[in-house]
């Protein structure tokens, strides 16, 4: 008797495992849940037309410091880029940057990727960003929508610190000292961009372009803490130089962006100041130098 209900059960676990495993092959498996897009900030830039917001001096005139809060204390900053004469990393969307602030004890390196932002859709660029490896589980970069006058890009950023003895000031490190910077520096996707190793191989064969000394003033305006810089950058065709006098402010909200965007520009235009056109730093520096 005990022998045949031992085989009763035993027969009975088996059909029950034989359903279960028939279930489970016929559920679909729970989708695996993607990691979401990254959250940016907003900085909006705008350009000031340089004749009428700089004195002979190229310093801010007193009428456009007044008007932002800004002293007349300004702080100096030293900026240079790293690529190859072909302008392989700058044409695979990524900036190397080497910056140094007055004040600051070393060296600031930045590793730019950027998105352009078509048709003012910044969830497309963000979402091509998240396929490519940058999304919010990587705290490790931060990322930003500068918004021009009218063109918009996303700039996904990894910042790191770096000393180097010899240099004092605002001083740059040699062509040398900066691709060894950057190449001990390089974090892992812009390194395998396109393959394993390809970022730090650009950087070993690459040269600088630069360097620009920019100057940036400090102030506020309607409660928004805002920044002019002025960089004079080399002359297309090399014999001089010419001021890109740009104004930002920063904030982590997209419809305080958009408004306070248009009522900036609205308040250049009527103070004489505003010039109409997209900031391009970049750009400038990587074809003029």
């Amino acid at each position: 008797m005990m022998n045949k209900r031992s085989k009763w059960i035993g027969a009975l676990s088996v059909i029950v495992l034989s359903a279960a495993l028939t279930v489970s092959s016929v559920l679909p498996a729970a989708p695996v849940k993607a990691a979401s897009n990254m959250e940016p900030d907003y900085e909006v830039k705008l350009l000031m037309t340089p004749g009428a917001v700089l004195g002979s001096d190229d310093k801010l005139k007193n009428e456009v410091r007044s008007a932002f809060g800004m002293p007349d204390k300004l702080t100096k900053m030293n900026v240079q880029f790293l690529d190859t004469d072909g302008k392989d990393i700058y044409g695979n969307g990524w900036s190397p940057r080497i910056r140094k602030k007055e004040g600051d004890s070393g060296f600031e390196l930045s590793y730019k990727k950027q998105y352009p932002i078509v048709n003012g859709n910044i969830d497309v660029a963000l979402t091509k960003a998240n396929q490519e490896g940058f999304d919010a589980s990587d705290t490790n970069y931060e990322a930003q929508v500068e918004w021009g006058y009218q063109n918009k890009t996303l700039s996904i950023t990894r910042s790191k610190k770096a000393k180097k003895s010899g240099y004092s000031g605002v001083d740059l490190p040699s062509v040398k000292d900066s691709r060894e910077l950057l190449i001990d520096k390089a974090p892992g996707k812009f390194d395998k961009w396109l393959y394993a190793g390809w970022g730090t191989e650009q950087l070993q064969g690459a040269r600088i372009y630069g360097p620009v000394l920019a100057k940036r003033y400090t102030g506020t305006w309607d409660g928004l803490k805002t920044y002019i810089e002025v960089w004079p950058i080399r002359s297309a065709t090399g014999t001089g130089t010419e001021n890109v006098v740009e104004i930002s402010f920063k904030t982590d909200d997209r419809e305080t962006a958009s408004q306070k965007h248009d009522e900036l520009v609205t308040y250049l235009q009527s103070k004489g100041w505003f010039l109409a056109k997209d900031s391009l730093k970049t750009q400038l520096i990587m074809d003029h130098y």
